[in-house]
């Protein structure tokens, strides 16, 4: 019972995941695609954990899911701090 909450939980956030993808692709500013692959990478560290749970190997899944989000915060950082000493991130992309 409690297995199939858990799939069921993972499948509904990897749906998520393709909403947000849509906001990475299509999304009208900078500051919103990076906003989107946060998302993604925060949904992906839960989805981690659910997998470890289902597998019944939570402490490997846990290290992985602490790394991945620690890999997803820098990225996030560092694109941030990328667009800020660019200049470039306005309301609106220059085409």
């Amino acid at each position: 019972m409690m297995e199939q909450f858990f799939l069921a939980s993972g499948i509904a956030l990897v749906l998520l995941m393709a909403l947000s993808l849509y906001r990475v692709v299509a999304g009208p500013t900078v500051l919103d695609r990076i906003l989107g692959g946060n998302v993604i990478g925060t949904k992906t560290t839960v989805l981690l954990l659910i997998i470890g749970v289902l597998f019944d190997n939570v402490g490997m899944f846990v290290d992985i899911a602490i790394a991945y989000a620690m890999l997803n915060f820098i990225a996030t950082l560092g694109a941030a701090k990328y667009f800020l000493r660019r200049g470039s991130v306005h309301l609106e992309d220059a085409e």
